[in-house]
């Protein structure tokens, strides 16, 4: 898992590398590919991207924007297999959203959409995904159920996640390597526990902090230093 952290080039990185924005300088390449070279089809079963902020057609039902995730597999003269219906169905199960199929998504909360964006994303059942902060207006019980079943799709079906996150915390207990941007470039890049240092919090985030290993994780903690307690 890769993930990026602050920076205004956090939201463009990922925009090139879903081939929806060309890079100003080099290639971004799959398997040794050019990915501008490959057809949307292909490109569209193997990178599935979740922008930060989606927006679903007027009327759309959770199931049928959901199923909208199994468009690159079928043929244009198939509808949905029963085959769809069971991953489709699975992916709801997985982001807990099963009970909302029948509803409109735009009756439902922030955090509830969010939910169904991520299932439609897991429907595409790509090698790649590509997230964009996907812990927005999820309170903090879903973010980690969330960020849990994406460790768990890279851990068990091998799928590769990139993601942009801004809490430190979280980037560091999911990250197999991180990413920290600021101002366009990266400032730095390996494990959690060799990038996140006192020195970088202040130079990325203009952040006085104390690093501390989570007592849950033993992953890199960041504890801000307020204003009273310097």
């Amino acid at each position: 898992m890769i993930v990026g952290a602050n920076g205004s080039g956090k939201s463009t990185l990922l925009r090139a590398l879903a081939r929806l924005i060309r890079p100003e300088a080099g290639t971004v390449t799959l398997d040794g590919v050019d990915i501008h070279t490959l057809p949307t089809k292909a490109l569209a079963q193997t990178i599935g991207l979740l922008p930060q902020q989606p927006i679903a057609p007027d009327g759309v039902t959770v199931m049928d924007l959901v199923g909208r995730g199994r468009h690159p597999h079928q043929q244009w003269f198939r509808s949905h297999s029963t085959e769809d219906d069971r991953i489709v169905a699975e992916a709801l199960r997985a982001t807990e959203t099963l009970e909302l199929a029948d509803r409109h998504v735009d009756e439902l909360s922030g955090g509830q959409r969010q939910r169904v964006w991520i299932a439609m994303a897991l429907a595409q059942q790509t090698e790649i995904l590509l997230l964009d902060e996907p812990t927005t207006f999820l309170d903090v019980s879903h973010q980690l159920d969330v960020l849990d079943l994406l460790a768990e799709l890279n851990r068990e079906r091998g799928c590769a996640v990139v993601m942009v996150l801004h809490d430190l915390n979280l980037a560091a207990r999911y990250a197999d390597h991180l990413i920290v941007l600021g101002e366009g470039r990266i400032l730095a890049e390996g494990a959690p526990a060799t990038v996140l240092t006192q020195e970088l919090a202040l130079e990325a985030f203009g952040l006085d902090a104390v690093i501390i290993d989570d007592p849950i994780s033993g992953t890199p903690m960041v504890i801000p230093r307020s204003r009273q307690h310097r």
